[in-house]
């Protein structure tokens, strides 16, 4: 993989333009987590929400944007790109965060100690 230092200067840009949802699941929770978390990492020609390099798992936060047909076909294609790099890709829904916190964070919990070797 080649480094665009456009892409690392667009994800610093979108670290400050975070929605609610990202600053409470960050914030509120993989901030602090045992296991690093970084925010807006690149991969390639993506940018992804959150990524844990020693689970190699990438968090994604989808709003409503997501739900439309063009979105959704470059949000399969990202992840079927990940995947394809030994990536795990979870997807929540803006809703999932805000009203289901702590299923949320427990199921990040659940697949980062199954990656890592810890279940």
């Amino acid at each position: 993989m080649t480094h665009d230092h456009r892409m690392t200067e667009r994800a610093q840009g979108l670290r400050g333009q975070a929605t609610p949802q990202e600053n409470h699941l960050w914030f509120d929770y993989l901030s602090t987590y045992p296991v690093h978390f970084r925010r807006q990492r690149v991969f390639g020609g993506y940018i992804v929400d959150f990524y844990c390099p020693k689970a190699k798992l990438v968090v994604e936060l989808d709003g409503m944007q997501h739900y439309e047909a063009q979105q959704a076909e470059y949000d399969t294609e990202r992840t079927r790109w990940l995947q394809a790099h030994g990536i795990e890709v979870l997807r929540f829904g803006n809703r999932q965060v805000e009203k289901e916190f702590q299923a949320v964070c427990g199921q990040i919990d659940t697949v980062v100690k199954r990656r890592i070797g810890q279940i």
